[in-house]
This record gives structure tokens, C-alpha cells and sequence, in this order.
């Protein structure tokens, strides 16, 4: 992702009158809704998604910082307007609703801006890297009453949807523990070549890149974190034998590949890397649930591994793409036996390019919500305590592992968003 849009981040708009913003509609059920999106980098992958012309939705506007950027959107989505200036965007009456994709520590003063001026706004995840910058954008949410989605896309994923379908229906009985073990097997090129490595733009990758897990953590366990301890470091690319770029040198073009290996080995790592590279986390749920979850950046392989355990059963995930499968234990005691008792194919999603095709879903769900509300899968509240995990879990392990306690929300926040953004 590159940063994009965010001159004059502070500026503010009137907030819509109650009469206006209960009147207004996004376009025509008829018409494409037109869509704005700001920053145009690594997910604008998601803005491809989401340009359906003549099929719901269509790209009119993209704003980006990188001129090679704006360059490409113009390829990309014929006929948009691209500038290098997001109020171009969220002050055209043209635009229904904006693709918030830069890097993380801009999200709160882009998502805010939006909400002010009226658009239905998808914030790509996590939400924003401090606890109370996200509670800004929920409290700007509550007051403009502009509706506001979170691109938590795991919670579409099919290997996720499984699990927590079989756990819904009780086979495995009441859960008491989660345990989560992160393989990141291209950390080194994704998350060490940018500003992902550096705190002032990511805090740290328990928000990053584990915010993903946390929601889903929380998902499957019915519950959100109140206590937290953890421990981590840089263990391999903070190393001073690491190759680092130059201040203002380009990532450069053959970042990501399979040949980057071993992890030591990396090339043009990013010039500065503060933020650590493996992290264990425990925690305690606010139902009891106790639950751990491991992130290491320097695995030969890519992919998540899920254990719930209830009071009478356990499943497990075995891969987490196209061909997985979920394992469920729940009829006898018995020494380590391969076998399960039951065995459920991960669904194979036709497309499957992005996340094991929960990226169209993720999207299909937005432009519904953009354009009618209602219920969704993703919460704004959820993706808030995804990342106020995070961040406490980031605090606990940079002064030791002190245990640290998460506050939840304020109420009226909570009952908005639990009512599907409607006025209470």
C-alpha cells in the first residue's frame, strides 16, 4: 500500500444534518454505485474487486501520492478521475462511497474526513495502530451517522467459516481455549522491504498482520481480549550483517519471491526495522476463554493453524486454502491417533486468487452495506478490540511481558454498532 490522500489530513466537514443523513441515498438500485479509493498500493487489489462496471459498482476516482501509481490507475480503471489530492474525492457529489487502502497510521484521518463528508467508508485493516485513534473513527462514525465498514476479509474466509460453523453447532461443545500459531513464511519480503518495518507506521505487527487473527481469535471464542502478556523480538532481520537499502532508496522490483531463502539471505531490506520479527501472546477473554497466539516471520512455510478446544472436543485446521481440511476429535479419549473423528473439507471457492476467495466476498458485502445497511459479518467493534489486543500485547512485550489489561469501548458505541449503525 502506498501513502496516499492524506495532505491537509486534519481538515474537517460540517457534520450532515440528522434529516440529511437519514434521507440520503447512495445512488439508484438501478445505477453502479461509484467508487473512490484512496491509496492504490499493495491491496488495491481490493478497488479491482471492487469495479463491477454495469454489474453494481464501478472505480470513478482514485487518489495516490505515487505518481507511477497514478500512472498505472488510469490503465487500471478507465476513464476515473486520479489525482494526487483525496479531498478531490471526498468532496465530489459524484462519489457514493470510498476505498480507504494506505498504510495504517493514516486511516483514522482519512476514515474521518470520509465519514464527515457524508460516504459510506470501507477501511481496509487494521482499522488505525492506537486504540484511541480507532475509537475516533467510531465515535466520528456514531456522530455523522455515515456508515462504516472494516475490511476484516479472514472473517469470509472459508477455512474460518467451517470452523466456526462446527463450533456453532456444538461439536465440539462449549470452547474454553484457542491456540494460534502464525507461519509467515514471506515476512522477510512483505513485512521487512517497507514502512511495515518501522513502529511510527505500524506500531508493531501484532496490529499489522496479526490483527487478522486476533478477530478471528475473538470470533470463533465469542469473546473479546480484557487481559493480555506477551514477549517477542527481532531475532534475524534486525541483525547488523542484514542488507538494508538506503534512506530514499526504491524497494526494489524483484522483492517478493520464493528464492528469497534462507531468511538471513534477504537483499534491500527497508533502511530502518523497529518492530519485531516473532511474538507470543497469551491471553484471557472477557467469557473466560483463555487463548495464545504465536507469529514468527522467518518460517519456511505461509499459512495459519487453528486448535479450539471446548469441553468435549477439539478441531484443527490443516492448511488454511483450497485443499485444507478441519479435523474434529470428539468421541473418545485416546493416545495421538491421526484419524479424526470427523474430517471436513475446506470449500474451494471459484475464485480464489486473494485469501482463499474471501476478498470478492469481503467486497460483495461492503457494496451491499454502502449501499442498504443492514447486518454484516465484519464489526467495527470487533476490528477495534482486534487492535487494542494488539496494541496492549505490543506494550506488554516491549517492557518485559507485564501483563496488561484492554478497556473495552464506550457503551453507546458498542450498542450503535450492535444495532447495525442505525439511530438508537
Amino acid at each position: 500500500m502506498t501513502e496516499a490522500g492524506t495532505k491537509d489530513a486534519n481538515a474537517s466537514h460540517a457534520p450532515l444534518a440528522a434529516q440529511d443523513r437519514s434521507a440520503r441515498s447512495v445512488s439508484s438500485p438501478s445505477s453502479d454505485l461509484r467508487i473512490g479509493v484512496i491509496g492504490l498500493g499493495l491491496r488495491g487489489s481490493l478497488a479491482e474487486t471492487a469495479h463491477r462496471p454495469d454489474a453494481g459498482a464501478r472505480v470513478t476516482a482514485v487518489a495516490d501520492l505515487d505518481p507511477a501509481v497514478r500512472a498505472g490507475a488510469a490503465a487500471r480503471f478507465p476513464g476515473a478521475v486520479v489525482t494526487d489530492d483525496h479531498r478531490t474525492i471526498l468532496g465530489s457529489p459524484d462519489i457514493d462511497a470510498v476505498l480507504i487502502l494506505t498504510p495504517d497510521h493514516t486511516h483514522a484521518d482519512l476514515a474521518c474526513q470520509a465519514l464527515r463528508a457524508g460516504k459510506p467508508v470501507f477501511v481496509e485493516k487494521p482499522l488505525d495502530i492506537t486504540v484511541e485513534r480507532c475509537d475516533e473513527i467510531l465515535r466520528t462514525a456514531y456522530e455523522t451517522g455515515t456508515r462504516l465498514y472494516v475490511g476484516h476479509n479472514m472473517r469470509h474466509m472459508p477455512v474460518v467459516r467451517l470452523m466456526r460453523d462446527l463450533i456453532a453447532r456444538g461439536d465440539i461443545g462449549e470452547v474454553k481455549t484457542v491456540w494460534v500459531r502464525h507461519f509467515v513464511g514471506h515476512g522477510g519480503d512483505f513485512y521487512f522491504k517497507d514502512w511495515h518495518a518501522e513502529r511510527q507506521y505500524t506500531n508493531g505487527l501484532l496490529l499489522q498482520k496479526a490483527a487478522h487473527d486476533l478477530d478471528v481469535l475473538h470470533w470463533l471464542a465469542g469473546g473479546y481480549t480484557r487481559q493480555v502478556q506477551a514477549l517477542g523480538d527481532l531475532m534475524v532481520y534486525g541483525g547488523p550483517d542484514a542488507d538494508r537499502r538506503a534512506l530514499g532508496e526504491p524497494k526494489a522490483a524483484d522483492w517478493l519471491g520464493d528464492d528469497n531463502w534462507p531468511p538471513r539471505a534477504q537483499r534491500d531490506l527497508n533502511p530502518v526495522i523497529d518492530v519485531e520479527d516473532v511474538s507470543l501472546v497469551n491471553l484471557r477473554l472477557d467469557n473466560g476463554v483463555l487463548a495464545a497466539y504465536q507469529q514468527c516471520h522467518f518460517t519456511p512455510d505461509y499459512w495459519r493453524n487453528y486448535t479450539v478446544i471446548g469441553d468435549a472436543g477439539r478441531l484443527e485446521n490443516f492448511g488454511d486454502g483450497p485443499g485444507a481440511v478441519v479435523k474434529v476429535w470428539n468421541t473418545r479419549r485416546s493416545d495421538y491417533r491421526p484419524e479424526a473423528d470427523a474430517v471436513h473439507p475446506v470449500p474451494d471457492l471459484q475464485d480464489n486468487a486473494f485469501h482463499g476467495g474471501a476478498d470478492p466476498l469481503l467486497i460483495d458485502e461492503f457494496l451491499r452495506f454502502a449501499r442498504d445497511g443492514g447486518p454484516t459479518d465484519t464489526s467495527p467493534i470487533a476490528a477495534r478490540m482486534a487492535v487494542a489486543a494488539g496494541a496492549q500485547a505490543t506494550a506488554s512485550l516491549r517492557d518485559g511481558g507485564t501483563p496488561r489489561t484492554v478497556q473495552p469501548p464506550a457503551a453507546e458505541l458498542v450498542a450503535y454498532f450492535a444495532a447495525h449503525q442505525l439511530p438508537l
